[in-house]
């Protein structure tokens, strides 16, 4: 069973109260429980994490490297600037989907650039909490 790490970034922990309306009302420790269902359904086994802090992220990414085949990101606002969360990614090496729940290119203007988007493998945006769903199984076909 290959194992996957989810990572979610600053304020997703507010999932199911901030703007419901872009996000919807599923909490994040409901979407954690999905994951993990998904990914069992899939053949992974899907551990999650999720930090406000650039660098607790960035730390638990460069942990899973030789302990995971395959990560999933959703990097919250680091996504726009955080060329650190990029530099982990690259180092690490480990095959990773960019999920955003919204679609970030027709939100804002700062929104629409992801910086760490060349270190994935895909970019998935606007799909809502499915994204997760369909990063999980690029992640399983891609065998990782």
């Amino acid at each position: 069973m290959a194992n996957v790490l989810i990572v979610n970034g600053p304020n997703l922990n507010l999932l199911g109260t901030r703007e419901p309306e872009i996000y919807g009302t599923i909490t994040l420790a409901e979407l954690d429980a999905m994951c993990i269902a998904w990914g069992t359904g899939l053949g992974l086994a899907v551990d999650t994490f999720q930090s406000n802090h650039e660098g607790a992220i960035i730390d638990r990414i460069q942990a899973s490297a030789g302990e995971v085949d395959g990560l999933v990101i959703n990097a919250g606002a680091l996504t726009h600037y955080s060329y650190a969360v990029y530099d982990a990614l690259v180092a690490v090496a480990i095959p990773t989907v960019e999920v955003h729940i919204s679609d970030i290119h027709s939100r804002e203007d700062w929104r629409r650039h992801s910086v760490i988007q060349p270190a994935c493998l895909t970019q998935i945006s606007g799909e809502g909490l499915d994204g997760y769903r369909r990063a999980l199984q690029i992640l399983a076909e891609a065998g990782g």
